[in-house]
């Protein structure tokens, strides 16, 4: 049987679907009906919450899938056109499916109308981990994508829709060792990473897109994929095929640190003194964290343009592995990777520490996505001088994390140049209303050590300590001496842990803890506009499928937001807070599934 039919036998048994008939769990309208509910509630944005899931990521053309569903209408009595396709990523071909079973390549909603006849409109029904029937896979090599589309009444416009990509492969390839000539990675083959990886002597390591990279366990050594000094990787994915490294678990059973993550090592500064920590460095290199010191994981140098390889579209899943205290792996490394880097749309999720770590260097990011990890989502040091735009970074009780923003100078020195100084536009931080996981003072934006930076129209919300944290004395004194710079903050019920009476959540010293940053918040004129309102996001809280996009009023919008640099690198449209505003830059390529939701 082909693959299309298996998410349409799941939404049959879903929703007790019939040629014949409609059952109260999928009901259909007629079409006065259905303008008459359009009118009633509709709204700018539909409430329902979905998503669908396999049972793993990687099949073999005969071998059996199960899918499963989730759907909360969360009151919504929106008439919704109901489709379901399958797509072939390569090729782009979609084939529609009914509730019959049958298939077609015109657009055809669920209950069989095809769009030259007219949609039909129906109410949903909550469902809970519908299970599917286990049916064999077809030989259509690549990544492909099980869609379902909430269209409205009319069926012309999509309102929501849930995804879930898998791969078909031939065979698994396993990774070990060095790869010291020019090697790719296809998406009709299952890769392996085994212990630590190493892409080096001018070696180019090109992974296409909709390839699924599965890391193995084990931390001696963790399995790692490193790109040394004198590697390269080419890892652009696409919104449709993004490229997926992941945990090799069973679904419902992964967790942080089944596999170490990516590293990428280049030449750019940083600020590290020569034979630092009692090792072996020279001035302006240091060995990266987390693996033991060879030349393979050295990293700095002079050259600020220089190129540690391209990442688009890319995944790093239940990664990080924590070899001995404050000795990690992350998700995502970065130790002196220059302005030649290339990093959009990344997802880090489930990590074991940082999502995103940053050791000195000059490299920009874009579009960054972190969650449910155990430490720190947006980590800098060792001088870090790169520019960040557009971020959603997030944690909940049963996944807490620490700080939402890490910011040091150096532990070496705090006046070591060059200066951490990043500059970031656009971010969204959300925090787990409990203590940190590891770190009893865990705010949202925390810069320690002397670190420097322009942080502006970022949104601080839900975090058990406070919104913002400029810690100590060398900071402090940055701060006032102008180097450091926020404007556009938005914050919204922090320091759930220890609010006084006198100090609610909801004003400016109430979502702050420290007696010197209440002040700079007060009266710096580095520290514009710190603002305390509800942002009124959309879905905050269901971690499966968030939403932290303002709904309509939302201050989002309107209050306080900075215009970036025009400087070729920022975007020009971001007039708002946070990480999102109207158009959603994560639809398809990421993953929300939170393990508890999809566990059997």
């Amino acid at each position: 049987m082909k693959l299309h039919k298996i998410l349409v036998l799941a939404l049959v048994a879903a929703y007790s679907l019939t040629a014949a008939s409609v059952t109260e769990k999928f009901s259909a309208l007629s079409k006065v009906e259905a303008e008459r509910a359009a009118a009633i509630y509709n709204g700018p944005r539909s409430r329902v919450s979905m998503w669908i899931w396999s049972d793993k990521y990687t099949y073999q053309p005969g071998e059996a899938a199960t899918f499963k569903a989730t759907i909360k209408t969360n009151g919504d009595l929106y008439p919704y056109t109901f489709v379901v396709y399958r797509q072939n990523n390569q090729t782009g071909a979609k084939t529609y499916m009914t509730a019959t079973g049958s298939a077609s390549a015109e657009p055809t909603d669920f209950g069989g109308n095809k769009l030259s006849d007219g949609f039909q409109a129906a109410r949903l029904a909550d469902l809970t981990k519908q299970t599917v029937l286990a049916l064999p896979i077809p030989e259509e090599y690549g990544m492909h994508t099980a869609v379902v589309e909430l269209r409205d009444y009319t069926g012309t416009r999509i309102l929501k829709s849930a995804y879930m990509k898998l791969g078909v492969v031939r065979a698994t390839t396993v990774l070990s060792g060095d790869i010291t000539a020019d090697r790719t990675l296809t998406s009709d083959t299952r890769w392996e990473v085994r212990g630590v990886v190493n892409v080096r002597n001018n070696a180019t390591l090109t992974i296409e897109p909709g390839t699924f990279v599965i890391g193995q366990p084990g931390s001696s050594p963790p399995s790692v994929l490193l790109v040394t000094r004198d590697g390269k990787i080419n890892a652009s994915g696409t919104k449709s095929r993004p490229i997926i490294m992941t945990s090799s678990q069973p679904f419902g059973q992964r967790k942080r640190g089944d596999w170490g993550g990516l590293i990428m090592l280049g030449k750019a500064p940083i600020n590290v003194p020569a034979n630092a920590a009692g090792g072996t460095n020279t001035a302006g290199t240091f060995f990266i964290e987390g693996l033991v010191a060879n030349d393979n994981f050295l990293y700095g140098g002079s050259d600020a343009n220089h190129n540690c390889g391209t990442l688009r579209y890319v995944r790093v899943e239940y990664a990080g592995t924590i070899l001995s205290p404050n000795n990690e792996t992350n998700s995502f490394t970065w130790g002196g990777c220059g302005k030649g880097t290339v990093a959009e749309h990344l997802q880090a999720i489930y990590g074991a520490d940082d999502s995103f770590e940053w050791f000195g260097g000059t490299m920009d990011a874009k579009w960054l996505v972190g969650g449910l990890g155990a430490d720190d989502y947006v980590d800098f040091q060792l001088g870090w001088t790169g520019r960040l735009q557009y971020g959603l970074f997030y944690q909940n009780a049963d996944a807490r994390g620490n700080r939402g923003m890490e910011g040091d100078n150096s532990e070496f020195s705090p006046t070591a140049t060059p200066f951490s100084n990043p500059t970031m536009y656009n971010l969204t931080f959300i925090g787990s209303g409990s203590p940190g996981f590891d770190e009893s003072n865990a705010p949202g934006i925390f810069l320690r050590r002397g670190a420097r930076g322009t942080f502006n129209n970022m949104v601080v919300s839900n975090f058990f300590s406070g919104a913002v944290d400029i810690s100590d004395a060398a900071t402090q004194a940055e701060a006032t001496a102008g180097n450091v710079k926020m404007n556009g903050i938005l914050m919204w019920k922090n320091n759930l842990g220890g609010v006084a009476p006198s100090a609610p959540a909801d004003t400016r010293d109430g979502n702050i803890t420290s007696a010197f940053t209440r002040t700079y918040a007060g009266s710096n004129t580095n520290a514009a506009q710190l603002m305390v309102q509800d942002p009124l996001f959309v879905r905050p809280f269901e971690w499966s499928d968030p939403d932290w996009s303002g709904q309509f009023g939302s201050p989002l919008f309107r209050a306080g937001w900075v215009a970036a640099p025009d400087d070729g690198f920022f975007d020009q449209t971001a007039k708002f807070i946070g990480g999102i505003g109207d158009d959603d830059w994560t639809l398809e390529w990421t993953s929300w599934l939170v393990e508890g939701d999809i566990a059997p």
